[in-house]
């Protein structure tokens, strides 16, 4: 039987990277996928690649109309939800002396705000022996120059898996987290990095990975589907390191 039959999944930032591939593997286990993204050239090219495999919507994460319209939506159509993959992210790096403020408050604005609206208005639509989740990165633990921003956003999302795991138990709800090491998807691309630095970045950062590489989208999609099934029915306010060992040893 497959891990997801019949069971309903939401997927964030879902048009590109790990979203897209966990998309694709959430359909072939057997789920109704919706996924979500901003920008109109993902979206249309989303579209065509998952064109009866997931629907595709036009959605901000980190705006609290578009989430409460998202979930009234799902809400109608589905009647509930079973997996909240909440994957939307933006990175942007640089030293903290001289990194603009408005990417800042953009990062928390996505990367923590996001998951936290899904939450709070997807949660009363979430069916006993759902799961929610988060994906946040190594350097939620690490102290990696350049990170402080993205990395205190990723810290928050791994409090918020927490709190979210002891506040939804009671409905029979799940809650984990995904963190992820350097993996090969377009977020390199939007560093907003000319491209010899983000070479040279992506050198420096494989060169302290235990494994001597970055990851695939399709490895974190497979340890996603691991925390969305029954397969981990007993962890909750976990969090998984998909990191090549970077963040243990």
């Amino acid at each position: 039987m497959k891990k997801l039959e019949n069971k309903v999944a939401i997927i964030t930032g879902g048009t590109t990277g790990i979203g897209l591939a966990t998309a694709k593997l959430f359909a072939a286990e057997g789920a109704k996928v919706t996924v979500t993204g901003t920008r109109p050239e993902t979206l249309e090219i989303a579209r065509n690649e998952l064109r009866g495999v997931a629907d595709v919507v036009a959605s901000d994460a980190g705006s609290g109309g578009d989430i409460e319209r998202l979930a009234r939506d799902v809400k109608a159509k589905h009647g509930g939800v079973d997996v909240l993959f909440l994957n939307a992210g933006i990175a942007k790096f640089g030293p903290l002396t001289s990194f603009d403020e408005a990417l800042v408050d953009e990062m928390f604005r996505v990367n923590f705000k996001g998951p936290w609206l899904a939450i709070k208005h997807f949660a009363p639509l979430l069916r006993r022996g759902g799961s929610v989740v988060l994906n946040a990165s190594v350097v939620d633990q690490k102290g990696m120059p350049g990170t402080s921003a993205y990395a205190a956003t990723k810290a928050a999302v791994r409090s918020l898996g927490r709190t979210a795991a002891a506040e939804l138990a009671e409905a029979g709800v799940r809650v984990n987290v995904v963190s992820p090491g350097p993996i090969e998807t377009p977020i390199y691309g939007k560093l907003g990095m000319p491209t010899e630095a983000v070479e040279a970045f992506a050198k420096s950062v494989t060169s302290q990975v235990p494994l001597r590489r970055f990851g695939t989208p399709d490895e974190i999609a497979r340890v996603a589907l691991f925390l969305a099934s029954s397969d981990s029915s007993f962890l909750t306010g976990a969090e998984i390191l998909a990191d090549g060992g970077l963040g243990n040893l």
